[in-house]
């Protein structure tokens, strides 16, 4: 691995980092991956969406705790589980939902421990919250909240994608989804995809606003750090969340 391309840890506040792996193409659309990790305050780690395994990112992870929990937010971010999984056969492989259908669909060899429920594990409680935004007809995703450091993590819930990372042949079709960064939102097919069960969508919007964010990691595009609340709003496409009108 050339050092351009080397995965470099950088600190997002207390006890929690992101790590920017090499991309991956989705429907022939460059998508670059990002894995968030947590440190839970027992030294266990959080691998959030993990990238491409490496040693030497590994050796990197292991100096900061021990790689115990493997996490597949959403149905479509669960690629490189299993490479880290062979590494780490004592750590356990969080299953979101509909993943393991899609794993069988692409005959992707994965296997996954647990589920994610609608509300923080036991093994993890006192650091995260966490719950299913469910009411999408495709969309699925596990979205959590770290405490100690008020960052919310977000998977393809919300995109921000800088236009220079994008061939130009794409960037029309990133403006007309609504991805583009500064002001990149909910990608217009996942948006769609909650016609008719929208208050699903606000209510899950809701509580995130409850746990007061003051930063929104994003697996596509660039991080949400300023009026992070007022940011989620309008990445939600101005949603109103509960107690707010319509």
């Amino acid at each position: 691995m050339s050092m351009e391309n080397k995965p470099i840890l950088q600190t997002l506040g207390p006890d929690i980092w992101i790590v920017d792996g090499p991309p991956i193409e989705f429907y022939k659309i460059p998508f670059q991956t990002r894995m968030t990790v947590i440190r839970l305050q027992n030294g266990d780690l959080f691998l959030h969406s993990p990238i491409q395994y490496n040693p030497e990112l590994a050796k990197a992870l292991e100096a900061l705790g021990r790689i115990r929990h493997l996490v597949s937010p959403n149905w479509i971010h669960y690629a490189y589980i299993a490479e880290w999984a062979d590494a780490y056969p004592e750590a356990i492989a969080w299953a979101s939902p509909n993943v393991r259908e899609r794993a069988r669909k692409q005959a992707v060899d994965v296997r996954f421990d647990r589920d994610l429920q609608d509300n923080a594990e036991p093994e993890w409680e006192d650091d995260l919250e966490q719950l299913i935004v469910h009411g999408s007809k495709v969309h699925t995703e596990v979205v959590f909240f770290h405490k100690r450091s008020s960052v919310l993590v977000l998977t393809d819930l919300i995109e921000n994608m800088p236009s220079k990372t994008l061939p130009l042949w794409i960037r029309p079709l990133a403006w007309a989804a609504g991805i583009l960064a500064p002001n990149g939102k909910m990608p217009i097919d996942i948006w769609f995809s909650f016609s008719g069960n929208r208050d699903k969508l606000r209510k899950a919007l809701t509580r995130m606003l409850e746990w007061k964010p003051e930063t929104v990691v994003l697996a596509h595009g660039d991080i949400l750090r300023e009026n992070a609340p007022q940011r989620l709003r309008e990445g939600f496409r101005n949603l109103a969340p509960c107690g707010h009108g319509h």
